[in-house]
């Protein structure tokens, strides 16, 4: 069975509710109509239901019947949800006038349903931008105790089973955070290891540090702030096998990383790659994908307190569908955790 397969299984196994607030969204309509199908997850769709229901009629979608459809504009608990918005603010100055405005947002509503215990997780993007997707989230969500910073995981799905867990590499931050501070890599590190187990499945990561110098092979301030987020990571997160500084090389190949950093537990068995910045993620994951025939998947958000994620706005019906998938399998561990 492939990994998405797997993630799939797993959500069937234990489905959650998530929340879709682009509930008129054409490839958003198709995939929760695929999800809905297969039992995949429990869906609440954000929108007018009348235009829902007409949509899902023109188009045939036979399933939507089966989610949850709410209304932004009228529906029974919001006045509850303007008070909690309102009291999650209130240090920032904010009104109840302003929060009853605010909560006839989808972004905003989903939110707060995930906060409250009425839903598990929550994706979106389709139509709107990171910044809109996060704002709500960061606001109301809000990050994990210990955490500051919130990163995106990608999933590189290789056709190499000696890589990784059997092909499958998890590579962060490609998505957030330009330029991370040691301290911010460190919580990277630690976030995308738990990614890596919700999601992959693996109990024991092994989280490679990656920079251009393995083990003082170089000198520089780059690499002196991998040092220093490895020793962070290990600090915050005792119980994570985390190495590092080390090259891609030693970090993936056997041979090269005995011969680089021997004595690792993690050189030349990584699953878990963390690039020391936005651009070195962004730049490694689409060459892999466009030059090494990899399939990239998310990115994952991780950081927050409950899992929201955003899609690209050029995502297909596919891409929504397994991202359904993969949040529900995060709620799931994040239920498990606590």
């Amino acid at each position: 069975m492939d990994l998405i397969s797997e993630i799939v299984a797993r959500a069937k196994a234990n489905p959650q509710r998530i929340v879709l607030p682009e509930g008129t969204e054409e490839r958003t309509l198709r995939a929760a109509d695929q999800v809905l199908a297969e039992a995949i997850a429990h869906l609440i769709i954000l929108g007018n239901p009348e235009e829902i229901n007409n949509l899902a009629d023109q188009w045939r979608l036979n399933n939507i019947k089966k989610a949850t459809i709410i209304d932004p504009e009228n529906h029974p608990k919001k006045e509850e949800y303007a008070q909690l918005l309102c009291e999650l603010r209130k240090k920032k100055g904010m009104t109840i006038e302003e929060a009853r405005k605010l909560v006839i947002n989808p972004l905003y509503l989903g939110c707060l349903m995930v906060k409250n215990g009425d839903a598990d997780g929550q994706l979106a993007g389709a139509e709107n931008t990171t910044g809109d997707v996060l704002r709500p989230a960061l606001q109301i969500i809000k990050t994990l105790p210990g955490i500051t910073t919130v990163s995106g995981a990608m999933l590189l799905i290789t056709k190499h089973p000696e890589y990784g867990k059997n092909g499958v590499l998890v590579m962060s931050d490609v998505a957030v955070t330009p330029v991370p501070t040691a301290e911010q890599l460190a919580q990277i590190a630690i976030c995308t290891a738990h990614t890596t187990t919700a999601v992959v499945g693996v109990e024991k990561p092994k989280v490679a540090m990656l920079s251009f110098s393995t083990k003082g092979s170089a000198k520089h301030e780059v690499v002196d702030k991998v040092i220093e987020a490895t020793r962070l990571a290990k600090e915050m997160a005792p119980e994570l096998d985390v190495d590092g500084e080390m090259q891609t090389d030693a970090a993936l190949i056997p041979s090269v990383g005995q011969r680089k950093a021997p004595g690792s537990t993690v050189a030349g068995h990584a699953d878990v790659l963390i690039v020391p910045s936005l651009e070195v993620g962004n730049i490694g994951y689409k060459l892999a994908e466009r030059l090494g025939d990899v399939s990239a998947v998310g990115p994952i958000l991780q950081g927050m307190a409950q899992p929201v994620n955003d899609l690209s706005r050029g995502c297909s019906i596919d891409d929504i569908y397994k991202m359904v998938a993969i949040t529900s399998n995060q709620a799931s561990a994040r239920k498990k955790h606590n």
